[in-house]
């Protein structure tokens, strides 16, 4: 799997594009699409997948067809073409929190849950209980893997967690 990150809007959103061969799905559309179709670059867009509802990560979502969230992915393994993974719920940063873990490439994109440094406010729509119980639940999966936040660099699961629990 290629993935590729485009930096969008005025908050600088990761928006990333994933792709297997001549298709792809688009993670956090939240601006510039024209940027976002250029990454795209004529591959066959199966679905938008969206970790959580703020505007920053949804701002050309009218842009896409196949729209995922938590409202139509269920928690654990799901797929979308070529593409299998699993989806976590992660409430704290919102209530509609999700984390996408591909374990055959060791990566997670997390959106605003978790970032290099830092962890996501709780005050946009989530809570701190919901969230301390989203990172002990995601304490459980592997160290190594890579985290692809919504906002930033990325970095291993393993560092960041252990600095909020």
């Amino acid at each position: 799997m290629k993935i590729n990150k485009v930096s969008v809007g005025y908050l600088k959103t990761n928006c990333y594009i994933i792709s297997i061969d001549d298709e792809c799905l688009v993670i956090d559309p939240g601006d510039e699409y024209d940027k976002i179709e250029k990454e795209i670059n004529n591959k066959k867009v199966l679905g938008t997948i969206i970790t959580h509802h703020h505007f920053d990560h949804v701002g050309c979502i009218n842009h896409f067809n196949n729209i995922y969230d938590i409202n139509n992915l269920k928690e654990g393994i799901n797929k979308i073409g070529k593409f299998n993974f699993e989806v976590i719920y992660t409430p704290g940063h919102t209530n509609d929190s999700i984390c996408i873990h591909f374990k055959e490439d060791n990566v997670m994109f997390v959106g605003d849950f978790l970032f290099k440094d830092g962890i996501g406010r709780t005050d946009l729509g989530g809570n701190e209980i919901d969230m301390h119980n989203s990172l002990l639940k995601i304490s459980k999966y592997n160290k190594d893997i890579t985290i692809l936040p919504g906002h930033g660099d990325k970095s291993k699961l393993g560092i960041e967690v252990n600095k909020w629990i």
